[in-house]
């Protein structure tokens, strides 16, 4: 007999082409996408529009409610999927989800997920707490998919229609079903991240269920071959093969820890009671001190209890050591000679001195209460927080709280990435050199991490060279330069400059180790003025003078040639940074070089060409009162141009003599030392001259009658001074043969024949 249906029309309504429907659960209303862009809302019991939302200019191909969020989510031929309130009209979020047409949404009835499908054959899963995100990308059609529901049983499954012909069924946030589960857990590279998976056993009738999983242990985190993998929860545990996924052994246990042996493990059955299993057979069971509130497996058995951590050996349950600390994490190196101790606000790491333990167990000496004392030694203490770690070689790579990926190895740490969310350690490939890691969404990120450098940088903590030497060549030329900072960090300077490739560091490193040579090579390539002076200062410490003026030069640190030259005695150095000086600019120099080089005119004209009109003429009535009245007038045109006022004010020498006392006498004055002091005295004069502060010049020019002035000497061919004198170059041999040259015979001289007047002979020499 046929299915007889007795329907009848609640709503009847014209409007443009309509691409899909959707009823709210509660409200009498009904949605309608349609063709023209728009979205309707219809009361169908009052047969009324309600609300219309704008969506965009193309065709709105899917909407749907999502009741319990007031919301409207639209997906249209312009790939964007957008999010309405329906109560206030608003646009919540808008985002592009496909690159074709979007053909339908389904949303999940508990869930934050909706299902989105399009014509670009794929299926995508949207997680609207975390802003939003795709938590999945489903593939395998190969046409358009028409349409997507999900199981109105079983929320974690949907089913799929492309034109592609096919019908698939698909499973939400899982990626494969194991033998025996009809719920899996997402595995990858042999590590199983469990955030209470709800898990069901079958063979003939069922184990348990409704299991919730809250520890999942491989036997071995760094090898890919581990052989097997155990799940204990809810008060039991299962060993299963990691290959098959083969049910080993099961039993009642609050806790599990594996043993550094692939044959050894242990359980905690209770608050009090400790079992070891070796071969899946009970060896031992042992009840600690002060209770089990926890176990930790390792090279050592660990367990917690309200006293502290305490390290039992595995074959005999023997106390190695206890430790006051409250441990949240154990993880020990595979060598078994570190072990890293995570609390609540720090981490600790820790050299097993095995050693020493086999020498106390002998001799039971060094064996207290508390264990045996040297057992181990303190490497470091870091104030981080660990989420998750794990031992390569002697390198312990982990993630923070804050969400960084770093390492420690030698008492540095080292920071790999800053993750954007928290992130798990999974598992390190050497053969890949890759760092992986897994979100609860079940997203795997991986990073790069060379096995060579952390190979390196092992070999160096134990301080075995040799090895480090052979592991050298196969780390990357890029990679150098962060293996010499680490050998910088442990002092070992001269190794860091021979591995760094970067030019900067090694500059620094050779600095540090005072390598002249290499620093002036690295200069030359740099071109850097910075460089030349920290080079030129070096040199300076190292008494290379000659090297620290070649430096100074090319930085063109005039400044610190002058203090090189005035401080060596070099007048020709001088007069040369002079010329250089104002050549360059270097104003200030220039006039300090000449100033101390006696060339006062030349300081004059330097004033004067760089507009310093005032300070030109303060230096004339001090030094050139013959220049004065020629400085005067300029300065006076110059001001004028300004205050017209002002430059009227000024007096010129010689209009106004009577407001210049003294200035005849200057002139005379000016004459006597040009003709008395045309020439530089040799620096080792030094204790013989009067000091200026301590000379009257007006007294001694007393009596000086000029008789030609210096350039009429000079067009004689008759220097101005009797006695020329030559400075000392700073070159050493130069500066011998200018010292011979400069000798004086005192003892062959007579003083009554020199004039002693501006010479400030000491007595005792006068009387010898």
């Amino acid at each position: 007999m046929p299915l007889r249906l007795d329907i009848k029309r609640k709503l009847t309504a014209r409007s443009d082409r309509v691409k899909s429907v959707d009823l709210h659960p509660t409200e009498p209303w009904m949605l309608a996408s349609l063709y023209n862009g728009s979205v309707c809302v219809w009361n169908h019991e009052t047969q009324t529009l309600v609300k219309t939302f704008e969506v965009c200019d193309l065709p709105v191909r899917a909407a749907k409610f999502v009741a319990r969020k007031n919301w409207v989510v639209t997906g249209a031929d312009d790939m964007q999927i957008r999010v309405f309130n329906y109560n206030t009209l608003e646009r919540v979020h808008m985002f592009e989800a496909h690159s074709d047409y979007i053909r339908c949404i389904a949303v999940h009835p508990t869930q934050p997920f909706i299902l989105t499908s399009s014509d670009d054959m794929l299926i995508k899963l949207w997680d609207w707490d975390k802003k939003w995100s795709c938590s999945q990308v489903f593939e395998g059609h190969t046409h358009y998919v028409m349409q997507i529901v999900i199981n109105p049983k079983d929320n974690n499954q949907f089913a799929s229609a492309s034109l592609d012909r096919t019908i698939k069924v698909g499973c939400l946030l899982f990626v494969s079903v194991l033998m025996g589960f009809d719920r899996t857990f997402f595995p990858f590279c042999w590590i199983v991240l469990a955030f209470d998976i709800e898990v069901f056993y079958y063979e003939d009738e069922a184990l348990f269920h409704n299991f919730h999983i809250s520890l999942v242990l491989l036997l071995s985190l760094a090898s890919i071959i581990s052989r097997f993998v155990v799940v204990c929860g809810d008060g039991e545990y299962i060993i299963y093969t990691a290959m098959a996924l083969r049910n080993k052994s099961f039993g009642s246990a609050q806790e599990f820890a594996w043993a550094h042996d692939s044959s050894e493990y242990a359980i905690r059955e209770s608050n009090s009671v400790v079992k070891i299993f070796k071969n899946f057979k009970e060896k031992k069971s042992f009840k600690p001190d002060f209770g089990a509130e926890s176990i930790y497996g390792g090279f050592l058995l660990g367990v917690r209890s309200v006293n502290g951590l305490a390290f039992y050996d595995w074959d005999n349950t023997e106390l190695i050591r206890r430790i006051e600390i409250q441990p949240k994490h154990i993880f020990w190196s595979d060598s078994g000679e570190l072990v890293c101790i995570a609390t609540e606000e720090s981490f600790f790491i820790l050299k097993y001195l095995s050693e020493k333990v086999l020498a106390a167990q002998e001799t039971h000496e060094g064996v207290t209460e508390d264990g045996i004392e040297d057992a181990f030694e303190v490497l470091g203490e870091i104030q981080e927080i660990v989420k998750t770690g794990l031992w390569v070689g002697d390198c312990f790579i982990y993630t923070s709280s804050v969400n960084r990926l770093n390492y420690y190895v030698g008492g540095e740490i080292v920071t790999i990435a800053h993750l954007d969310r928290t992130m798990y350690l999974l598992g390190y490939i050497p053969k890949d050199n890759r760092l992986y890691l897994g979100d609860k969404e079940l997203n795997i990120v991986s990073y790069s991490l060379l096995v060579s450098v952390l190979e390196y940088q092992t070999a160096v903590m134990r301080r075995d060279f040799s090895m480090a030497d052979k592991v050298l060549p196969t780390i990357p030329k890029e990679q150098r330069t962060r293996v010499a900072h680490f050998l910088e960090k442990q002092g070992f300077k001269q190794q860091a400059l021979t591995v760094s490739t970067d030019p900067e560091h090694r500059f620094e490193l050779a600095l540090q180790l005072g390598e002249l040579h290499i620093a002036y090579q690295l200069a030359v390539e740099a071109e850097s003025e910075q460089k030349w002076k920290q080079l030129a200062e070096l040199a300076i410490s190292k008494c290379q003078f000659g090297l620290a003026q070649e430096c100074l030069h090319h930085a063109q640190d005039y400044g610190g040639l002058l203090l090189l030259a005035t401080a060596s005695g070099n007048a020709s150095m001088v007069n040369k940074l002079a010329e250089g000086a104002e050549r360059d600019g270097k104003n200030n120099v220039a006039f300090m070089s000449y100033f101390l080089q006696g060339k006062l005119d030349a300081c004059l004209e330097l004033l004067i060409r760089t507009g310093r009109l005032p300070e030109a003429a303060f230096l004339a009535r001090t030094y050139l009162p013959s220049q004065v009245s020629r400085v005067v007038k300029l300065w006076r045109e110059n001001l004028s141009k300004v205050n017209q006022k002002a430059a009227e004010s000024l007096a010129d020498p010689t209009e106004y003599e009577n407001l210049f006392p003294g200035l005849k006498e200057a002139f005379v004055v000016e004459e006597w030392v040009k003709e008395t002091h045309a020439d530089l005295w040799p620096a080792k004069q030094y204790p013989l001259v009067t000091p200026n502060e301590e000379r009257n010049v007006m007294e001694e020019a007393k009596g000086f009658q000029p008789s030609r002035s210096a350039a009429q000497q000079e067009r004689d061919g008759k220097p101005a001074s009797p006695t020329p004198v030559i400075v000392a170059s700073h070159t050493a041999n130069k500066e011998e043969k200018s010292l011979l040259e400069l000798e004086v015979d005192l003892d062959n001289l007579e003083l009554e024949d020199i004039d002693t007047t501006d010479i400030n002979l000491d007595e005792d020499i006068l009387d010898d």
